[in-house]
């Protein structure tokens, strides 16, 4: 393997981390604005529906972490590994599980972005 494609790891493992700390500040920020909602007369439903968002952004808050500490571990490894040759297949296929895994999770938080924003935007008209 190529120098530079080992670079480029590391390179997509920065990047992928410093996107997900972006999801966790604009998802910490999501619960304080779902904070205020509750300061307004909500009906039954939409109690429901702030519960729902309260356990997404604490589940999706914990995957996110997981996922950062997961890609981090990673980047340790292929960095270890380039410093004794070179990385191996098992490595690799590591770096496109955890690519995957990150697309699936920027998915699901973009649609829980987009849920709450409709949601919220409702509730503060």
């Amino acid at each position: 393997m190529v120098q530079a494609d080992i670079a480029q790891l590391s390179g997509e493992c920065t990047g992928w981390r410093e996107s997900l700390r972006n999801y966790r500040e604009e998802f910490n920020k999501c619960k304080s604005r779902l904070q205020q909602l509750t300061n307004h007369t909500l009906s039954k439903d939409d109690l429901t529906q702030v519960e729902h968002y309260q356990n997404q952004f604490h589940i999706q808050l914990i995957n996110i972490h997981d996922l950062k500490q997961s890609i981090k571990q990673h980047d340790r490894k292929v960095n270890y590994e380039m410093e004794h040759g070179n990385v191996s297949n098992e490595t690799l296929a590591e770096h496109e599980n955890l690519f995957d895994q990150y697309q699936q999770m920027q998915h699901t938080l973009d649609e829980l972005r987009t849920e709450f924003d409709d949601f919220s935007r409702l509730r503060t008209q």
